[in-house]
């Protein structure tokens, strides 16, 4: 590669781009024919936190799950507390903006955590973060209004968001590429135990005599200890400059990346379920979120310490993996929104339906850790990454061939794989991101990847839901629709609830239920497209080496010094 095409490259990304290996060449060095994306610039010579001792590494790890544990349990705790808490405030109205303000908040705060923590520090972004969960959570328990509740969960969202991000940047501040696979496992871990344990701990309160305020109150005091145990224990070294922290915070980008996140998530959140689409809200949000973003990335091109820096995204490895857990995390809520109606369908309660998806979270427990352990081992991934991949797929297309009489064994077997496949992917392209950047890059490309993945759920139940409705009205109205005025009325009350399904009668209740088979048939079959789409993707990933030390660069310059 030559001189000028090297400063061109420099010049597009503005400085933020990064260099890219290969298996077996040096991260940081001269750009050459090998580079996958021609792109180089030097690194910014940001601190290293440097090895440490096992035993200091588990209790910073430890001090960091603790607000991982939570920040998960948090937001399926309130899975069984809707029906109470709405009886609290005689409002059914509004009342699911108590769980879907703290998804949405959550998802749009945790692409800032990168950048603002590389500036302010992990250990003060972890105490702000715990603050904030802390403030909002200790509100829900307290309110007396349902605005003040609301408020509460929207609070809280944004420091349970930040929690589970800033303690996998912790993780890849501490841990050498070789094994940080394998700590994610665990991370993965601890946050799939916390959302398991939620809805089961929020009925608990809510049946006990204490109440359903009693499964926020709780948390406080543990909020507390996490928040004095990270202030103890985490100290990772910050890049110190003249300017001033406050003055290298990018005002502009935080504010319309997380005006644009939070109108496009309002948007499809509220569409088809609380408002129709052609509602003014809906059809504001969307269109107006995506001019945000425009503007967004126009002003990160320009920003000297962007949020995100949109030119690291240009790269392979980082598109291919952003992408890829896009697809797959609309793919697995596809599923994991339908699934349960599926096994409703067969005649399980909701309760056992629920408790049907355990084999998916053992999986992908399962599959984080497994992954992880292989990486250290073999010290590479692209092959791990498409052979998981591919389970992944392979699992959804088994799924798309059940039917009503579909035996357990089959569905227990094929849900622990898609879990496998999922948790495995999740690991292995997070260590691919952060292996395809410097060392100072890393916080900032895993924001990213939140980014994808905060839309991705969203975007996943929203498909899912439009294939659902659309063919379930296909198939009433061909079934049953020419047979009459009560026929018709039974379609409509069928499409408004799915419990209306075990309401119709006997002579037409095979019909009704062979097209909820249908149309939940067709959201597995969009679940598997989207998984096919994500599987493509990941075929781009590059071939980067996993180092065995925190320090790449000194290592290699050691190396390069010794020749």
């Amino acid at each position: 590669m030559g001189e000028d095409t090297n400063q061109d490259a420099i010049t597009i990304q503005r400085n933020h781009a990064t260099a890219v290996a290969s298996e077996t060449s040096p991260l940081i060095r001269k750009p050459s024919s090998d580079d996958d994306d021609g792109i180089f610039v030097p690194p910014l010579d940001l601190p290293y936190a440097g090895e440490v001792s096992r035993a200091r590494l588990w209790s910073i790890l430890c001090a960091t799950w603790v607000g991982v544990f939570l920040a998960s349990l948090d937001s399926t705790i309130i899975a069984t507390l809707l029906g109470p808490i709405s009886d609290s405030f005689s409002s059914f109205s509004t009342i699911s903006w108590v769980a879907s303000g703290y998804l949405i908040t959550n998802s749009a705060f945790q692409p800032l955590s990168g950048r603002l923590t590389d500036i302010f520090g992990r250990r003060a972004g972890l105490i702000a973060a715990n603050i904030a969960f802390g403030t909002g959570t200790l509100m829900c328990g307290l309110a007396k209004e349902e605005w003040v509740l609301i408020t509460g969960r929207l609070i809280a969202g944004a420091g349970g968001g930040c929690l589970n991000a800033i303690a996998t940047f912790v993780a890849s501040d501490l841990v050498p590429l070789r094994r940080r696979g394998l700590y994610q496992g665990l991370g993965n871990i601890v946050f799939g135990t916390g959302a398991g344990l939620g809805g089961y701990v929020g009925g608990l309160f809510n049946d006990s005599s204490l109440g359903w305020r009693w499964a926020f109150l709780f948390q406080i005091p543990i909020i507390i200890v996490s928040a004095i145990a990270v202030a103890l224990v985490v100290d990772i070294p910050i890049r110190n400059t003249t300017d001033g922290a406050l003055r290298r915070v990018d005002f502009l980008g935080a504010t319309s990346l997380v005006s644009s996140l939070i109108l496009l998530l309002v948007g499809l959140n509220t569409g088809g379920t609380l408002l129709p689409w052609t509602h003014p809200l809906v059809l504001t949000t969307i269109p107006l979120s995506i001019l945000i973003l425009l503007f967004f990335i126009y002003a990160e091109s320009r920003a000297r310490e962007p949020i995100i820096p949109v030119g690291l995204l240009l790269l392979r490895t980082a598109w291919s993996a952003c992408l890829t857990n896009w697809f797959f995390v609309m793919s697995i809520y596809s599923l994991l929104f339908y699934g349960p109606l599926y096994f409703q369908l067969q005649g399980h309660t909701a309760t056992a339906s629920g408790l049907r998806l355990l084999p998916n979270s053992i999986g992908l427990s399962v599959g984080s850790l497994s992954s992880g352990y292989i990486m250290r081992s073999t010290g590479k991934y692209y092959t791990l990454g498409v052979t998981i991949n591919t389970i992944f797929v392979a699992s959804i297309a088994v799924i798309t061939s059940f039917n009503l009489h579909t035996p357990d064994f089959p569905q227990f077997a094929t849900f622990f794989f898609v879990g496998y496949g999922y948790g495995g992917m999740l690991t292995v392209t997070l260590i691919a991101l952060i292996s395809s950047v410097n060392h100072e890059y890393q916080a900032v490309i895993t924001s990213a990847s939140y980014a994808f993945r905060a839309t991705g759920s969203t975007i996943g139940v929203t498909v899912a839901s439009a294939a659902f409705q659309n063919v379930l009205r296909t198939q009433l109205e061909d079934r049953i629709g020419g047979q009459g005025e009560e026929a018709r009325e039974v379609i409509k009350r069928v499409l408004g609830s799915f419990g209306e399904v075990w309401k119709v009668k006997e002579t037409w209740r095979g019909e009704v239920m062979e097209a909820e088979m249908a149309a939940l048939r067709a959201v597995f079959v969009v679940a598997l497209v989207l998984a096919g789409i994500g599987w493509v993707m990941g075929l781009f990933l590059g071939r980067h080496e996993l180092h065995s030390t925190i320090d790449r660069r000194r290592v290699e310059e050691e190396g390069e010094e010794r020749n």
